[in-house]
C-alpha cells in the first residue's frame, strides 16, 4: 500500500502533467523532429497519469480519476476492405475533417482474425483453447481493451472529442471480432470490382512495382508469382479477396451501429457525394466547405505525373481498367472465384 506522502507526490506529477498538456500541444506540425519529441513526453506524462489513477483506485476511500486521454469508442471509424480498394484516399480526405485523426494499418484484425479462422470445430468447442467459445464474452472484452490501449499509446493526443479514422485493409478477415468488440463504433465497407484488385495487386506485385520493390529479403522477390506464375497469383488473390469480403459483409450485416457500405466505383464517379453520404450515414458534422476542399486536395489530378502509371502506388484509378491489364483467363478466374460477390455488388 502506497504512503500518503507517495500518493500526495503522484497527484502533484498529475497536476504538472496537465500543466504542460497545453503548451506542449501548441507545437505546430511545422518541426516533424518536435512532433516526435513532443508525443514521445506526453505519453510518458501520461503513463505516469495512468499509474497514479491505478493508485488511487486502490487506496481506501479514493475517487478513480477521469479519463482526460484517448479516443471514445463511439468516435472510432474503422474502414474495413481489401488492399487496393481506395482506403489511402479515403482515409486522406476524413483526416482532414477537423478533429479526425489516423490510425494507419494497425492489423488488429488480422493478428485475431486469421487465428481464429484458422482454428477448427474442435478448438473452437474446446474449453481449452485459448479463443473458444466458452469464454468468448471474456477474450471480446480483452481485445477491446487491447485495442483502446494501443490507440491510447499510438496516439497521445486524442481525447474524447476526437475522430480516430482506422483504416484496416489487412485486418479485414477480424471484422466480425472487432466489430462485436466494439458495438457502438461506426464503420465503413468499403469495396471494389475484384478484377480491378487483382489488376493492380499483379501490376505492384511484379518486378519493378511498388510492392516489389519494397521487399526487402531477396527470397521474397523470388518467391513472386506476378511474374513467374501470373494466373496462379491471380487465383491467390482472388480466393483472398472473396475470403476477406464475406467476413466484412458478415461483420456489416451483424453490427447495429452506425454503418455505411461505399463501393470504390461511386466515390471516383461523385466524390463530393460519395463524401457527403458517407458523412451523414456515419453521422458525422463536417462544414461544407471542409468537405469540398478535402475532396479538391486529394484528388487523383492534384497527383503528380512522376508518382503516377504502371509500378506506382497511384496507377490508373480507372474503374473497368481491368479489360486491358487481365488476359481473358485471368477475368475468368476472378470471375468464377468471386462470382456471388460480383453478382450482388456488380450485377
Amino acid at each position: 500500500m502506497p504512503t500518503t506522502a507517495y500518493r500526495k507526490a503522484l497527484l502533484a506529477k498529475q497536476g504538472v502533467i496537465r500543466r504542460l498538456e497545453r503548451p506542449l500541444r501548441r507545437i505546430t506540425k511545422r518541426s516533424p523532429v518536435l512532433m516526435k519529441a513532443r508525443d514521445e513526453l506526453l505519453r510518458r506524462y501520461y503513463g505516469i497519469l495512468r499509474t497514479s489513477a491505478g493508485l488511487r483506485n486502490r487506496l481506501p476511500g479514493g475517487n478513480p480519476v477521469a479519463q482526460t486521454t484517448g479516443v471514445d469508442p463511439e468516435n472510432m471509424i474503422w474502414i474495413f476492405c481489401t488492399s487496393r480498394s481506395g482506403s489511402t484516399w479515403l482515409r486522406s480526405m476524413m483526416a482532414e475533417f477537423e478533429g479526425h485523426k489516423v490510425w494507419e494499418e494497425p492489423s488488429v484484425g488480422q493478428l485475431f482474425g486469421d487465428f481464429y479462422h484458422k482454428a477448427s470445430k474442435g478448438q473452437l468447442a474446446s474449453t481449452n483453447f485459448i479463443m473458444g467459445n466458452a469464454m468468448r464474452k471474456e477474450w471480446i472484452g480483452l481485445i477491446r481493451n487491447f485495442v483502446l490501449d494501443a490507440a491510447r499509446y499510438t496516439h497521445p493526443l486524442l481525447n474524447s472529442r476526437n475522430y480516430l479514422v482506422i483504416k484496416e485493409p489487412n485486418g479485414s478477415t477480424g471484422a466480425p471480432l472487432i466489430m462485436e468488440a466494439f458495438p457502438e463504433s461506426r464503420m465503413i465497407f468499403l469495396v471494389r470490382d475484384p478484377r480491378d484488385v487483382a489488376a493492380s495487386l499483379l501490376d505492384a506485385t511484379r518486378k519493378g512495382g511498388w510492392v516489389y520493390e519494397g521487399m526487402n529479403k531477396a527470397a521474397l522477390k523470388e518467391k513472386t508469382m506476378a511474374d513467374k506464375k501470373p494466373d496462379n497469383f491471380v487465383r491467390a488473390r482472388a480466393n483472398s479477396y472473396f475470403w476477406q469480403v464475406e467476413s466484412i459483409k458478415d461483420a456489416y450485416n451483424a453490427h447495429k451501429g452506425r454503418k455505411v457500405m461505399v463501393r470504390y466505383e461511386d466515390l471516383r464517379a461523385d466524390t463530393s457525394g460519395t463524401m457527403k453520404r458517407i458523412c451523414s450515414g456515419l453521422e458525422i458534422p463536417v462544414e461544407e466547405e471542409t468537405l469540398i476542399w478535402a475532396v479538391a486536395k486529394h484528388s487523383w489530378e492534384r497527383i503528380p505525373r512522376t508518382e503516377k502509371g504502371t509500378g506506382n502506388f497511384y496507377r490508373k484509378a480507372t474503374p473497368g481498367g481491368w479489360r486491358e491489364d487481365l488476359t481473358s483467363n485471368q477475368a475468368q478466374i476472378v470471375e468464377s472465384i468471386t462470382a456471388p460477390l460480383l453478382k450482388e455488388f456488380y450485377p
